[in-house]
């Protein structure tokens, strides 16, 4: 199982790991990484490996994780004469991607908070972009106009410069201090034995494998963009991030 480095340290720009098993002469599996996955609704990263024999560099075009391996696509012109097992790597993250998401994400957490506490929604999932993001949520009255209140409770916790804080706990630890695992309707897997929970201090404590910034300030405030309705109780909040 690879070992994930970005899951207690979201700001590791670069690392060195050694290729433990290659596929299609483009699917590399390390035996550590700083690159996160697609999941959860968050994008992966990309960035390259450089081989530390050579120099020679390989793209990072897409990773996922499949039965415990986080995997890396690459190509690029070194591609043909590709990573071997055994072979030495220097990871590098494209930061300015990672660091977007990172502040994406925190603010995801804080708004769908929000819309829980004050709506008695549902979050039912989400998606993050570089651009927008969007919250799905289930909610039978659709009060269109409470968002601004929603988008002004968000950014005042925003500014209140909120520590972010990371803890890996059993699953059962967890369920003895919370009500729930996570704020998603459809809960977390049965499978998860181990549970990473992130801390938004005075805001919400929950269950995530996604990368965060340190602090709420980071993420600097939030504006709604769009508001659809999905059908009966299904409903969709689009946001982006104001630089």
């Amino acid at each position: 199982m690879t070992e994930a480095l970005y899951f207690l340290d979201c700001y590791l720009k670069e690392f060195e790991a050694t290729v433990e098993k290659v596929t299609d002469d483009k699917f590399v599996v390390l035996d550590r990484t700083a690159f996160y996955p697609e999941s959860g609704g968050q994008p992966n990263d990309t960035g390259k490996l450089i081989r530390e024999s050579d120099g020679a560099e390989f793209n990072v075009l897409h990773v996922g994780k499949f039965n415990g391996d986080i995997s890396h696509e690459i190509a690029g012109e070194n591609v043909l004469s590709g990573l071997k097992v055994g072979d030495r790597v220097k990871g590098f993250i494209d930061w300015d991607r990672r660091y977007r998401h990172m502040r994406m994400h925190t603010a995801t957490h804080v708004i769908a908070n929000v819309i829980e506490k004050e709506a008695g929604a549902q979050i039912t999932g989400n998606q993050l972009g570089l651009d927008q993001s969007r919250v799905d949520f289930s909610l039978e009255t659709f009060d269109r106009d409470k968002f601004a209140d929603y988008e002004k409770i968000a950014n005042d916790l925003i500014a209140r410069k909120n520590p972010v804080n990371f803890y890996i706990v059993s699953r059962e630890e967890a369920e003895e201090k919370l009500s729930r695992l996570t704020t998603l309707a459809k809960g977390f897997s049965d499978e998860i034995k181990e549970v990473r929970m992130v801390e938004i201090e005075g805001v919400t404590i929950e269950a995530c494998g996604g990368t965060h910034v340190k602090n709420t300030e980071e993420i600097k405030g939030i504006k709604i963009t769009k508001l659809q309705n999905k059908g009966k109780s299904n409903r969709r909040m689009y946001f982006t991030l104001v630089d």
